[in-house]
């Protein structure tokens, strides 16, 4: 299996790949930042005794996941599965204070960098006789997540998106399907601290108590990216202990309202 990740120098991302070099995949990560795609490659190949490859990549930039993904290819020109990991948040805040420039940003970074990644990963995906293609989502696509601007838009988008490529290219043998992590103890969450509202709201409405691991959704990703799940195409699959079932995060405590 050879399978592309974006943004799999940290968090999610790299967690998905050390899963899939453990099993002897192999594995490609990216990402804009070099020095992180190094230290992750370098210590998940010391882990597990296996290669995996780094490509710089700007998920925003249609030129650069286009050479991304022709690298990933390789000489076969073909891929087993791809991991539009790579996005994020940028500006936070009520509606009234939203900068538009920031809104569109992030727009930009999820949506417009995970169709990127669609475009130009068929025909590789088509070459291997089908493959699997995962976008990755967030509770606050379907759980209002108050005061997160455009990024719950964003993630939302993600999950429309995957269900019309599984329908557009269902006859290649090409799956497409979400992933909706809840609260996953990631670097970019760090910044709540533990002992904060913010941590607090989130643990009392996750009905396992406590924060999900990247290896959780890691193990998600796998079975998505498997011949196990070779007939489901088109579906969200939500991972979150449970959150969902609640209520959203409450941030009025970060922004002082």
């Amino acid at each position: 299996m050879r399978v592309l990740i974006t943004g799999g120098g940290t968090g999610i991302g790299r967690a998905c790949a050390e899963s899939l070099a453990e099993d002897g995949a192999d594995v490609i990560i990216c990402g804009r930042t070099l020095e992180t795609l190094e230290i992750a490659s370098e210590e998940i190949q010391a882990a597990h005794n296996t290669k995996v490859e780094y490509l710089i990549c700007d998920v925003t930039e249609e030129e650069s996941v286009e050479e991304c993904l022709s690298k990933a290819a390789g000489s076969l020109k073909s891929l087993d599965g791809v991991v539009a990991n790579a996005g994020g948040a940028v500006g936070l805040g009520s509606y009234e204070s939203l900068n538009a420039d920031q809104y569109l940003d992030t727009l930009k970074l999820n949506v417009l960098g995970t169709m990127h990644c669609v475009k130009h990963s068929i025909t590789y995906l088509a070459n291997n006789g089908g493959g699997s293609f995962i976008g990755m989502s967030s509770i606050a696509s379907n759980l209002t997540h108050r005061y997160f601007g455009a990024y719950t838009v964003s993630k939302a988008g993600i999950e429309t998106m995957m269900k019309n490529a599984a329908d557009e290219y269902g006859h290649l043998k090409i799956r497409f399907n979400s992933v909706r992590p809840g609260f996953i103890a990631t670097e970019i969450m760090e910044v709540i601290p533990r002992d904060s509202e913010i941590f607090n709201s989130y643990v009392k409405n996750i009905p396992l108590g406590e924060v999900g691991k990247p290896e959780d959704v890691a193990s998600l990703v796998k079975f998505l990216l498997g011949s196990e799940s070779s007939w489901i195409t088109g579906q969200t699959f939500t991972i979150d202990g449970g959150h969902s079932l609640r209520s959203g995060p409450d941030y009025s405590e970060f922004f002082n309202i």
